[in-house]
């Protein structure tokens, strides 16, 4: 079934209660250190099927809070030192005008690495450091990232109930849900 990209937001009222999943043997977590910017760029061009990546793509998303990245970016690397994905614990001091919600932010695999485990442990990862700023979480995606937006309904995250309203997004969630048929779907949708 092909799925029409529609992009949407997901939100999560509370940090309480996200599962916990560790990475597999043979990677490790690393914070961004200078110079990352091109490390991040080379993943996402590698593994992007929507948007067209460049080099001013990191700093249109990080340039103005690039003191905030040591403590908000991370990488999956190998044990062997290649760094293989990355995940944002990002925030939105006033998301839509209603106030500070953290947001999981770019959240990347490689796609030789896609399929071992590592997206789960990522945000598992990013919602630790989330939970300990923000008492919210949103982030954006789109129903052709199938299998992201399944992760995010089991990390808790529903779909923006202000988007509902959209019949173009509320068709985008009823194709999803054919395909992964989600509990926290079924209680939404219907």
């Amino acid at each position: 079934m092909t799925i029409e990209d529609v992009s949407f937001n997901m939100v999560r009222e509370t940090m309480a209660n996200f599962p916990i999943h560790q990475l597999p043997a043979g990677y490790h977590f690393r914070p961004y250190q200078t110079g990352d910017d091109r490390t991040w760029t080379d993943i996402q061009i590698a593994a992007e099927p929507f948007i067209k990546f460049d080099d001013a793509m990191f700093m249109k998303e990080f340039g103005t809070q690039l003191a905030a990245l040591p403590a908000r970016m991370f990488f999956v690397a190998t044990d062997a030192g290649r760094a293989v994905g990355s995940i944002t614990a990002w925030w939105d001091a006033n998301w839509r005008g209603t106030g500070d919600w953290g947001r999981i932010h770019w959240v990347v695999v490689h796609p030789e690495y896609q399929r071992r485990g590592l997206t789960k442990p990522m945000m598992t990862h990013a919602m630790q450091i989330l939970a300990q700023h923000h008492t919210r979480a949103t982030l954006g995606t789109s129903s052709g990232r199938l299998w992201a937006v399944k992760v995010y309904l089991d990390f808790g995250f529903t779909p923006d109930l202000t988007e509902l309203t959209n019949p173009k997004i509320v068709a985008a969630w009823r194709n999803l849900q054919t395909v992964i048929q989600h509990p926290q779907l079924t209680a939404i949708l219907g």
